[in-house]
């Protein structure tokens, strides 16, 4: 077996690991799902990875900032070349000795003994406190090469993202948009031409909706009243009414952590995440107000069009015989997987949960995203014992995941059986290159994680846990997850985790 070989070594495998994210076991998988650089790393990381350096987990620190990605890139004449069609699924060296043998179907799996040898000390050091647990899955064959109480269920923080993502996906697929639309209540003479009666913004759950004058590849407000104030004027209207409708969700708005710089409430209508700053991710202050807000902006953005609202804006339910006159399309969910993983976007989770009950013509509230998307993944044949969605960001502690069940969701996605889960890998952040992992891996002993190590945090206080892909020194991929629930210093848990996925990085096992 090959070990750890100096940097020559770490290239072809941060090769590699950028080519899980496309992904996986095979070189079509791999076309499909780009875009890479030269390189073999994702374009969209290249970028992510000139920002500033964020610590922490979304969940509760400031993060790296910057342009976000609006949606996949054209595929590039590389990404074929970047995975050899390996039938046994090893990601290996692009040459020397280590690539013949995994040509030839010899690269090996870790075995389960010297897993435990190099994990199971970190496992009990004092930085995760007692009860850790953890699976690490052979992504070629599904197997579990490594459990340590994989069938208990934890608090899982952020990492619940990857099954709010993978419910999504499931269900609705990687192109679907969520749109937001403008509808005009018919008035006296509307059928032969004349104004409509009133207009309803009607919100159909996308949190990315911005108000700003630079959209980056988000839907906008002001193309939305571009298209409305151009239908409006077809009609001969320069003064109407306006309301706006959030009735697409149900439930209370308000998440069970209360009012917090990390999440607005959850609204079927609001711009820029009702952040009050001019932040696109991490913790920021936040409107308590998200929809009156959104529709305040719309009003104003009508007025600059020569369309003037008259009167008060209020909430109102559009009708059936409504009409629609203009529309805007959110990023694709493909792309708002990525952002919602890179980024832990609390915001984003929260509405693809919504946005999976609605698939199912069920009540978009907290209860009902938690029913749908439990549905969802038992579709995907995962194992859901003793897990529980209370919420889709994992700001809520009543959630629960196995060690196991997010090794299988990370394998699921990487089966091409299923490319429309692709996603879920592609968002995970690359260690010490980008979103929630920027800042991380800088000790010696993680070092060996950078650019292979590609994975969701999780924090709470007391809890954390690190979920993701891995490349090893013998090109093999791996899943792994680790979960702590009883940690007292967040600092040394998180070097602790790194310190783990770094481990199976160097491990020739």
């Amino acid at each position: 077996m090959s070990g750890r070989g100096g940097w020559r070594l770490k290239t072809w495998q941060f090769t590699a690991a950028a080519a899980v994210g496309g992904l996986a076991l095979a070189s079509a998988a791999a076309a499909a799902a780009g875009p890479w650089d030269s390189g073999g790393q994702r374009t969209a990381e290249s970028r992510r990875a000139g920002l500033p350096p964020g610590t922490g987990d979304g969940d509760h620190r400031t993060e790296a900032r910057g342009p976000l990605p609006s949606g996949s890139d054209p595929v590039t004449p590389e990404a074929a070349e970047v995975l050899a069609p390996l039938e046994t699924g090893a990601l290996a060296p692009r040459s020397g000795q280590g690539a013949r043998e995994a040509a030839a179907g010899r690269a090996p799996a870790p075995t389960a003994a010297s897993l435990k040898g190099v994990l199971e000390p970190l496992l009990k050091a004092r930085g995760l406190g007692p009860g850790a647990t953890a699976s690490v899955v052979d992504a070629a064959t599904g197997k579990e090469v490594y459990g340590h109480a994989a069938k208990t269920a934890m608090v899982p923080a952020s990492t619940v993202k990857i099954a709010t993502g993978t419910a999504a996906l499931s269900v609705l697929g990687p192109d679907h948009r969520i749109r937001t639309t403008v509808v005009a209540e018919p008035g006296p003479g509307y059928e032969d031409g004349a104004p409509p009666e009133r207009i309803v913004l009607v919100g159909g759950g996308d949190p990315t909706l911005t108000a700003r004058a630079e959209a980056e590849g988000n839907a906008s407000l002001r193309t939305l009243a571009d298209r409305t104030a151009t239908a409006l004027k077809k009609r001969g209207a320069r003064t109407i009414r306006l309301a706006y409708d959030t009735s697409a969700y149900s439930g209370p708005a308000l998440h069970p952590i209360g009012p917090n710089e990390n999440i607005a409430p959850v609204s079927a209508l609001m711009a820029d995440e009702g952040r009050l700053d001019d932040s696109s991710s991490g913790p920021a202050p936040r409107t308590a107000r998200p929809a009156p807000d959104a529709a305040d902006a719309f009003a104003g953005f009508l007025a600059d069009r020569g369309v003037k609202v008259e009167g008060a804006v209020g909430q109102a339910v559009a009708t059936d015989q409504a009409e629609e006159l203009a529309d805007v399309r959110s990023a694709t969910l493909s792309a708002l997987v990525e952002r919602m993983l890179t980024h832990s976007d609390n915001d984003i989770a929260e509405a693809l949960a919504r946005q999976t009950a609605l698939a199912a013509g069920a009540k978009a509230d907290f209860a009902g995203a938690e029913r749908e998307t439990r549905r969802a993944l038992g579709r995907l044949g995962l194992p859901l014992d003793g897990a529980r969605f209370a919420d889709g960001s994992g700001l809520d502690r009543a959630d629960r995941v196995t060690a196991r069940l997010l090794t299988s969701l990370l394998t699921r996605a990487a089966h091409t059986d299923h490319p429309e889960l692709r996603p879920v890998l592609t968002g995970l952040p690359v260690a010490g290159f980008s979103g929630t992992l920027a800042g991380r891996y800088s000790g010696a002993d993680a070092a060996d994680g950078i650019g292979v190590v590609r994975a969701k945090t999780g924090t709470l206080t007391g809890v954390n846990t690190l979920a993701g892909t891995v490349v090893d020194a013998d090109g093999r991929l791996l899943a792994f997850s680790f979960l702590a629930g009883t940690t007292a210093d967040p600092a040394a848990a998180q070097t602790t985790l790194d310190r783990l996925a770094s481990a199976l990085a160097r491990c020739g096992c």
